[in-house]
């Protein structure tokens, strides 16, 4: 089976625009728990990125810490905490 790179560009530059979008989400958003699901797409998106550069371990690491753990994390403490920022 042959790897064709031809149309790797292409999905690169998509992956890194729903990125950006992402983290211009993240800082923009009042909501913690909005934040917090936005925060585990772009930990998906990452987790793709590596991926696609052929480092899969890198990518299962992040999938589980990043999109895992650290979302179940920062949705647990906004059960505790205030939902919405005041500014």
């Amino acid at each position: 089976m042959t790897w064709d790179a031809s149309l790797l560009w292409q999905f690169d530059l998509l992956i890194l625009l729903m990125m950006v979008i992402c983290a211009i989400a993240a800082l923009s958003l009042k909501d913690l728990v909005s934040c917090a699901v936005v925060t585990g797409a772009y930990s998906f998106l990452i987790c793709l990125m590596w991926t696609e550069m052929l480092a899969v371990d890198v990518a299962f690491t992040e999938a589980a810490v990043g999109a895992g753990i650290s979302t179940v994390l920062i949705l647990a403490t906004a059960q505790y905490i205030k939902r919405r920022s005041k500014d």
